[in-house]
C-alpha cells in the first residue's frame, strides 16, 4: 500500500503511542522514541515492521512516539495511520482480516 499523504494516529497518553506516516524516499525509515526502549525496543520495532509488511508498505517515513503501549495498540495505531494516509474510512479490515 502506498503512503499518499501524511497521517497520524494515537495520542501521547500513558499506555498509548502516536504514529505518524509520511511518503518515503524509497524504503521504510523508522524513527522510534519510547519510554521503554531499553526493555522493549526490539519488540516494538518488530511489531511496527511486521504490521507495515502485512499492509504491503515498502516506502514510508514512520515516526513512533511510544508511551508504553501494548503490541496490539501499536499495531492498531500503525494500521490506522496507513489507512488514514490513503483516505480509507469505510469497511476497514482491522486486525486478523489483514493477511
Amino acid at each position: 500500500m502506498e503512503i499518499k499523504k501524511a497521517a497520524v494516529a494515537g495520542t501521547l497518553e500513558s499506555s498509548d503511542c502516536m504514529v505518524t506516516v509520511e511518503p518515503g524516499s524509497g524504503t521504510v525509515e523508522l524513527d522510534l522514541e519510547s519510554a521503554v526502549i531499553r526493555q522493549f525496543g526490539k519488540q516494538i520495532r518488530k511489531v511496527i515492521n511486521e504490521t507495515l509488511a502485512n499492509l504491503d508498505v515498502t516506502d514510508a517515513k514512520v515516526t513512533v512516539v511510544d508511551k508504553g503501549a501494548l503490541d496490539c495498540t501499536i499495531k492498531a495505531r500503525v494500521e490506522c495511520a496507513v489507512y488514514r494516509s490513503n483516505g480509507i474510512t469505510n469497511n476497514l479490515p482491522w486486525g486478523g482480516a489483514i493477511k
